[in-house]
């Protein structure tokens, strides 16, 4: 994966009541304790497109109460067109002074996937732009999601939902130092769908997270076979509505640091999710993040060393 960012970026409470407990009610509390004992070492870097084009990040931390570490630019209008949708972005700071940052695009219909060289120090000044021109066709299209890792070598997985409900699938591999995509397959029947990203990368399956209109959140896990069947599952059934854009990262070994984005208030609210498993899965509330989120685009950042999403 290194090789192929390089090659991307251009070189690129009062007293204990006592009550009776059976012993699943018991395990979930214990998770639910475990939960939020853990989700306060984590923090999610979230990234979005600002309106001038450029590309930013903060910090949000799982503390009490949450904070926020201000806006930092990560790539000074790297793009000429308005950004319509983007993927999680890596970056990579292991090239002397400057960072490397991969990720994927859709402008003017047209989806890019390489990476940009920022010089560091500048904020943000782009140095090298290896952009690659994958295809047309993408302005029917409503979500785009990455799911990589570094032990995943120089191959990764796409997902992108289209309008009408079909969700596509391209395995990506690197051929002569650039990304090249590959069908791997689509299912219908996700229309109500409204945000995504991704919950967990094994060798084995990918699992997305889901908001409906109908306010449900979901787990779909999708194994890497062939033809692509999609497993969904229920987390919640009601309340997750109003959420435009949902942010990722992973929170200890099993877990998920959760971020929901209003759009239509600039809101976004933090949660702590444990290992999901159907309706059973505890998700803790955090509370209201500091500030406000009225970028048109929302995306997450990592690093090229984070270890992969394993939430479920």
């Amino acid at each position: 994966m290194r090789k192929m960012i390089a090659a991307a970026a251009g070189l690129l409470l009062a007293g204990p009541v006592l009550t009776a407990m059976s012993p699943a009610q018991a395990a979930q509390t214990a998770q639910a304790a475990q939960t939020a004992q853990s989700a306060t070492a984590c923090y999610i870097q979230a990234g979005s497109v600002t309106a001038g084009k450029d590309l930013v990040d903060k910090y949000v931390r799982a503390t009490s109460p949450i904070s926020v570490n201000p806006v930092d630019t990560m790539a000074k209008q790297p793009f000429a067109g308005t950004i319509a949708l983007s993927s999680e972005w890596v970056w990579d700071d292991d090239f002397d002074d400057n960072t490397a940052l991969t990720g994927a695009v859709v402008t003017g219909g047209v989806l890019y996937d390489g990476g940009l060289l920022t010089q560091t120090g500048t904020g943000g000044k782009v140095v090298s732009n290896q952009m690659n021109r994958i295809g047309g066709g993408w302005n029917d299209f409503r979500t785009l999601t990455k799911s990589w890792s570094a032990d995943g070598g120089s191959s990764y997985r796409t997902y992108a939902l289209r309008n009408d409900g079909v969700l596509y699938r391209w395995f990506v591999s690197e051929v002569n130092g650039k990304p090249a995509w590959r069908s791997a397959g689509s299912y219908a029947g996700f229309a109500s769908v409204k945000a995504v990203a991704l919950i967990s990368r094994t060798s084995t399956y990918d699992t997305l997270l889901a908001t409906t209109r109908g306010g449900a959140l979901y787990t779909i896990r999708i194994p890497l076979t062939s033809p692509m069947k999609p497993v969904v599952k229920a987390l919640r059934t009601s309340t997750w509505q109003g959420f435009e854009s949902l942010l990722t990262t992973r929170c200890g070994q099993y877990g998920t640091l959760l971020l929901g984005i209003d759009k239509d208030t600039g809101s976004a609210y933090l949660y702590a999710v444990g290992h999901a498993n159907g309706t059973a899965t505890v998700i803790n509330s955090l509370g209201k993040v500091p500030g406000t989120f009225n970028d048109p685009v929302n995306y997450s950042w990592a690093s090229f060393v984070d270890p992969p999403l394993n939430g479920e």
